[in-house]
């Protein structure tokens, strides 16, 4: 130790640094691993699943003899070999979702069996060799053949307030539409994969690329009718997830560690892309009609929406992501009155499940598409639109009357305002907009068009037990520290953030902290990294950690301890963190600490659809030019400009990158990312030859984008704002612009209600649909 220095020393990596992601140089190295590269214990067996082929139907036979004699076939599975539940629907809620089917075939590709062989390749050759006989049955396979069978998962919800009927009869204008919007596949660079190894005393490890190990670790115990406790789920990280491991990892865990408890050798399950493609839920494609009446400003004076998703075959998460898509109805808009009902459709296709978003997209897709409608009605910038709309600016809400959000929540803390006024003015809107008109006036093949959209997102998990969170900090005398967490890792920087939390703490560097492995064993019953809330509940809990040690070595060394960067003082003293953790320890002063956080102020009451189901919002906004061929359809980005909320930034960089691929996976949603079924319940779009994500080349070449200097108003991680889920909703604006492009063929003077995704095909529609708008109108 030494007299307290004059100067504070500069530490490396505390929060608000731009530190690159934890592993980011073992992604580049090839080094980084994952579920599938964890080397494989000996004798470990490779499974299979046998898949239906059928969308619905009844299993009449099912003989699998040819399946067991085939070459390297250690076991095959059925449901009769569970001992415990059939059953891997998320929370267990619902009892729908069965490991494998008995009886009844819900959906093309829903699990009937699986093969454990020696290699993988065995493994697959043999699940073909299944003879299984059908009695088929009628098939409900989409959005409008479930709405006119009246086939749901449960009743129509509707939330809302006001008089909308009344509202839309009074009004000055009126206008009725129809808004589609197809789904999108994960396609996370690494598949869905799990590794299960029995342990003594009939325990189970089960390494998972999953989103919640939790809900792993309750899977496989319920699958194998024992105790949570007898049970470890582990994922260091995943390569993507976007939603699709928060439950769709279930299945394969189930089954992997059903092997290795039939078995009693260690059992591993990965599908081939096709089959992930054919197995897994999807983003829900949405039908959206809406009622609207506004004035001649276009302010809005009620609106009705009925929200219809494409659910599949049961329940999964598709309760809470339509709820999600009615909260996000409004945008950033008030609406005086307004009714919201949400049709969750059965279908007979694959379960449709949680997708970066989870239900946001789709509905403030919706109202964005209705002050589309309403600016081309009006003759108006859609801008000005928006801005008549838009909720009271934070510091007016209360006053104003302004404030309300249909279900209830005050929009105490918005700005997107002054957001779109400063993304309006560095992105040069105006002059651009009218630019591109004068251009498209003199270019008769190519159109340009431009939009500028907002967002407001709202962030906790709607079901309120889940906004809660732990975690586990040793110091250990060198001054080095252990973190862990109930957080995932599965690119999008979680780790590196929180790690940057405990070095902040501390005052010492970021290399000094440890990051490990997500594991049950030791931070339990966590919640999924999900609803873009892993830093605002994982940053917290670790604090709360770090803070207990803190505490403990504050009363060691005097109430005037001060941490520092890279030093401690007390009593007139400095003292590395190593000395002061070593002086603890020999005072037999634990240096461990448990952290827990718990979201503060959210309520959710379903019955009365009123609440406050989220702690704060997110803003941002984008300003997409694009440009259409209008022989072929086809169209590309030219230039993005993006200004977006993250209030105090943990880490720049890291939410930066963040921006970048939300807006690129929210674009791709809405222009070239097309699933297709056929007549028989068959995903035909099954592979990347059919399937569609952006490339580098779909990126703009010129791309903008900026953080919005200010704090988040509530007590945050460090005053910061969530960063995950609300930048793929500025996506929208590059559907919005293409559409501008194709409006400009008729002069403006139609709204083209371009459908999504907007692929060449679907352009090209349009553009021929406004062509012949305007040729009726001669």
């Amino acid at each position: 130790m030494q007299d307290a220095p004059d100067t504070i020393t500069q530490i490396t990596g505390g929060v608000a640094a731009p530190m690159p992601h934890d592993s980011a140089h073992k992604h580049v190295a090839g080094t980084a691993v994952y579920t599938d590269d964890i080397p494989e214990p000996p004798g470990t067996l490779h499974l299979a699943i046998g898949m239906a082929t059928r969308a619905h139907a009844e299993v009449v036979s099912m003989d699998l003899a040819k399946v067991r004699a085939a070459p390297g076939v250690a076991a095959v599975l059925t449901a009769s070999d569970i001992p415990g539940a059939n059953d891997v629907s998320p929370g267990r809620g619902n009892n729908d979702d069965p490991v494998f089917a008995s009886g009844l075939v819900q959906h093309y590709g829903q699990s009937l069996f699986a093969v454990a062989a020696e290699t993988m390749l065995q493994a697959r050759k043999a699940a073909r060799l299944a003879e299984v006989t059908y009695r088929d049955k009628p098939a409900v396979l989409t959005v409008d053949e479930a709405m006119e069978a009246r086939s749901f998962l449960a009743e129509p919800f509707t939330l809302g307030r006001g008089d909308p009927d009344a509202a839309i009869a009074a009004a000055p204008h009126r206008l009725k539409g129809r808004v589609r919007m197809g789904g999108q596949e994960h396609f996370y660079l690494e598949g869905q994969v799990a590794l299960a190894i029995p342990g003594e005393d009939g325990d189970m490890l089960v390494h998972s690329s999953t989103q919640h190990p939790t809900e792993i670790q309750h899977i496989v115990a319920h699958v194998l009718r024992i105790p949570f406790n007898a049970v470890t789920a582990e994922v260091r990280r995943m390569g993507g997830g976007f939603g699709g491991k928060e439950s769709q990892g279930n299945l394969p865990a189930a089954i992997a560690a059903l092997a290795a408890r039939k078995t009693g050798r260690p059992a591993k399950l990965r599908y081939d892309r096709d089959d992930d493609m054919e197995i897994t839920g999807k983003r829900h494609d949405f039908r959206i009609d809406y009622d609207v009446g506004f004035d001649a400003e276009g302010r809005i004076a009620g609106v009705i929406f009925e929200q219809a998703a494409r659910c599949g075959m049961s329940f999964d998460l598709s309760m809470a992501v339509c709820d999600r898509a009615m909260f996000s109805a409004d945008n950033c808009y008030f609406l005086p009155n307004v009714r919201i009902t949400s049709y969750r459709c059965k279908t007979n296709t694959v379960s449709n499940t949680a997708f970066r978003g989870f239900g946001g997209p789709q509905g403030i897709l919706g109202m964005e598409r209705v002050i589309e409608a309403i600016a081309a009605h009006l003759g108006k910038d859609p801008l000005e639109v928006r801005r008549a709309n838009f909720y009271a600016p934070m510091g007016q809400s209360t006053d104003s009357g302004r404030s309300t959000a249909p279900y209830g929540m005050e929009v105490e803390d918005c700005i997107i305002g002054a957001l779109t006024a400063e993304l309006a003015r560095t992105s040069d809107y105006a002059n651009r907009r009218a630019a591109i008109r004068d251009w498209n006036a003199k270019s008769p093949i190519l159109k340009r068009g431009i939009a500028l959209t907002p967002v407001k997102f709202g962030i906790s998990f709607t079901l309120t037990q889940m906004n809660q969170a732990g975690a586990l900090v040793h110091l250990y005398t060198d001054g080095s520290i252990h973190l862990n967490h109930g957080g995932t890792e599965m690119g999008q920087g979680l780790y590196q953030k929180v790690a940057q939390v405990v070095a902040e703490e501390f005052g010492c560097d970021l290399s000094s902290v440890k990051i490990t492995a997500t594991t049950t064993a030791k931070v339990p019953n966590t919640s999924p990294t999900a609803a873009s809330a892993g830093s605002d509940l994982n940053g917290m809990a670790a604090r709360d950690a770090a803070r207990k040690i803190k505490a403990r070595l504050t009363e060691l060394l005097g109430a005037d301890t001060r941490f520092v960067p890279g030093r401690i003082e007390a009593g007139g003293k400095s003292y590395t963190l190593a000395e002061v953790a070593t002086l603890a320890h020999s005072k037999r002063i634990p240096l461990s600490a448990t952290g827990f956080y718990a979201t503060p102020k959210i309520h959710w009451d379903r019955a009365t659809g009123q609440g406050r189901p989220f702690f704060y919002f997110a803003y941002g906004a984008a300003v997409t030019e694009a440009a259409i061929d209008t022989l072929t359809g086809e169209n590309r980005m030219l230039r993005v400009d993006i200004l977006h909320d993250v209030g105090r930034s943990l880490n720049p960089a890291i939410d930066l990158g963040q921006i970048e691929g939300g807006f690129i996976q929210g674009a791709g949603w809405l222009t070239t990312e097309e699933l297709v079924w056929d007549g028989k319940g068959r995903l035909a779009t099954h592979a990347p030859s059919t399937y569609k994500i952006p490339a580098c080349s779909d990126r703009p070449p010129v791309l903008n984008i900026a953080l919005w200097k200010g704090d988040n108003s509530e007590d945050t991680i460090y005053r910061s704002k969530a960063v995950g889920e609300p930048p793929l909703m500025l996506g929208i604006s590059a559907l919005m612009a293409l559409a501008d492009a194709v409006a400009s063929v008729g002069g403006y003077k139609f709204d083209p209600a371009l459908g999504a995704p907007a692929t060449p095909e679907r352009v090209l529609f349009a553009v021929e649909a406004v062509k012949s708008m305007a040729n009726q109108r001669k």
